[in-house]
């Protein structure tokens, strides 16, 4: 059978089994027991289906994905990240927009100490949006805001879906992640700036307040006492990988370790923090290695048809270039953003994109870096971004999907803005990996 017609097959099964409804994980399974059984050769190629989604999350590169979950959890439940936003409360002043660039500074601390954008969302959500009610915010200037700002914790590390990047295209972890502190920075700035802006021109969607003098001293000790010390699970985290002392998972290790001290601390470590905690991230995590293991054994099944092979040959044949390749490449995964989840996204085209590029002599650690930038916008993309239903969970009751979507829209597009800056100039996503020990 010709190659393009074993792929046509496979890949219009899995959307045909996607669309019934039936979760991604359980999808991946169910198209890899038919593949098993005809090309593996029937009951035996059962068994060899088992031993390679059990050898597909048996490997150390993976263990930093559930620790930085944690770490978010930790910072979420144990109360943490409220203190960090009332320290820096103290410093906005009446500039326009003072609580949504709260949640902009918030989303980007945060996304220095945890490894999940839900929490973060969450956490942001939960603690600003009362305020934000209060004081009169118009819900554009509040919904969108802090769905951009908690999904700055995707790409400033750590993040574990950076992880999930490095382990399937076999990009070193450390650099991806480390690669990922200067564009999440140029984010943050950027929306920053849209919403100074945009509260400047239209001062009616977040009025002004009168906000109490608060002194000098005062401010400083709030931000010695609740932000610098944040600081050493920044530094546990990613300051030893960019010093070249640990790697990737025991950074995550030393970093989790980091925040149970801090929390512990700060009084905010109860048994019902850390069991609240362990759960919750035992869910994201379980959710992600059930979707991994079923692409592994997916992608495999690729490779033994011949389609992944006919692809990367025909795919080279047509002498393209590398930079277009790479933009068709983000072009297919923005357009399926839209529609499922960013694990799924993953897994269903890196294990293809990859074995083309490196047949190139593109920097694959930019191209993880692309594709995980990418991913989060499909986080925010109407009509499936998860983390538009984390917002509606946390939101006034009265909120609809309708008014999430229309809000997040510029922050969608100030992100694409950033992925063409970041295309344009690779010096900003590889400066720091450059630099690393």
């Amino acid at each position: 059978m010709e190659w393009w017609l074993t792929a046509i097959i496979i890949f219009g099964g899995l959307m045909l089994v996607f669309s019934s409804g039936m979760p991604v994980a359980f999808s991946f399974i169910f198209l890899n027991m038919i593949g098993a059984y005809f090309l593996w050769g029937g009951l035996t190629g059962f068994e060899q289906l088992v031993f390679s989604m059990f050898d597909s999350v048996c490997t150390f590169s993976l263990l930093p994905v559930p620790l930085f979950c944690l770490m978010g959890e930790i910072m979420f439940h144990s109360g943490m990240g409220y203190r960090m936003l009332e320290a820096f409360d103290k410093w906005m002043g009446r500039v326009p927009g003072r609580l949504s660039l709260l949640g902009v500074a918030g989303g980007a601390l945060v996304g220095a100490l945890s490894g999940s954008s839900l929490a973060s969302t969450a956490l942001l959500g939960t603690l600003l949006i009362p305020e934000m009610e209060k004081r009169g915010y118009k819900k554009v200037m509040y919904l969108g805001p802090l769905i951009g700002s908690g999904g700055l914790d995707m790409i400033i590390p750590p993040s574990a879906m950076a992880v999930i990047i490095g382990s399937i295209a076999e990009i070193s972890i450390g650099q991806l992640l480390i690669a990922g502190i200067v564009p999440g920075l140029i984010l943050a700035v950027f929306y920053a700036v849209y919403i100074i802006l945009r509260c400047w021109l239209q001062p009616s969607l977040a009025p002004t307040y009168d906000v109490a003098r608060i002194p000098l001293s005062e401010k400083i000790m709030y931000t010695v006492k609740y932000v610098l010390p944040l600081g050493l699970i920044i530094f546990l985290a990613m300051g030893l990988l960019l010093l070249g002392v640990v790697t990737a998972t025991e950074a995550a290790a030393v970093g989790c370790l980091g925040s149970f001290f801090l929390a512990a601390v700060y009084r905010g470590l109860t048994w019902e923090v850390i069991k609240k905690s362990i759960f919750s991230s035992i869910e994201v995590s379980l959710m992600m290695f059930m979707i991994f293991t079923g692409s592994i054994a997916f992608s495999q099944i690729l490779v033994f048809s011949g389609a992944s092979q006919g692809l990367i040959k025909f795919t080279t044949g047509l002498q393209l270039d590398p930079f277009v390749l790479v933009i068709a490449m983000q072009v297919v995964i923005l357009i399926l953003g839209c529609f499922i989840d960013g694990v799924s996204i993953l897994m269903l085209t890196v294990p293809i994109f990859m074995p083309i590029l490196r047949t190139t002599n593109v920097n694959l650690v930019w191209v993880g870096l692309l594709t995980l930038m990418n991913i989060e916008v499909g986080t925010k993309t109407p009509p499936f971004g998860f983390l538009l239903f984390v917002m509606k969970g946390v939101a006034p009751p009265d909120t609809t999907m309708g008014e999430i979507y229309r809000s997040v829209w510029p922050f969608v597009a100030i992100e694409c803005g950033v992925m063409a800056l970041m295309m344009a100039f690779p010096y900003f996503v590889l400066v720091l990996p450059r630099l690393m020990f």
